[in-house]
């Protein structure tokens, strides 16, 4: 399970260091072939190749077959495949990063069963006090047992 925030940069060359706790769990889930492509939020989607097939196959299955199409021209469309090097990095492709606006500092979120990342500043307006968000959640927040 990839759960946290935290608070990291691109390099130069596009590669961002995925954090070292969750290095050994891709390695040993997907000999650390990623796929990266991007989702209904303005973040790119990190998921492990097996997660992704997975919710490629749930589309192939999708009885709504225009919603199907959208999904497939989307999610699989901007797809890339990739692969964590030996010192945890992985290549986000220029295209996907011009795409989200991303250049600098991210905040990579895991979401279970794969990794967002967000520029910087469009975490802090989603996702700082005070958001609409974080406002909207007290109530969702409320309805849970914990």
């Amino acid at each position: 399970m990839f759960a946290g925030t935290h608070q990291l940069m691109v390099d130069d060359k596009g590669r961002l260091a995925i954090p070292a706790r969750f290095r050994q769990l891709l390695a040993d889930q997907c000999g650390a072939q990623l796929v990266i492509t991007k989702g209904p939020n303005p973040c790119l989607e990190i998921y492990p190749r097996p997660v992704f097939e997975d919710v490629v196959q749930q589309i192939q299955q999708m009885e709504d077959r225009r919603q199907a199409e959208l999904l497939k021209q989307w999610f699989v469309g901007f797809a890339v495949e990739t692969e964590m090097d030996k010192q945890g990095r992985v290549l986000l492709p220029p295209m996907l990063r011009k795409r989200v606006n991303i250049d600098g500092a991210v905040m990579l979120m895991g979401q279970d069963s794969r990794f967002d990342v967000w520029p910087q500043d469009v975490w802090e307006a989603r996702f700082g006090e005070g958001s609409e968000l974080a406002v909207a959640l007290e109530d969702a927040f409320r309805t849970l047992k914990r």
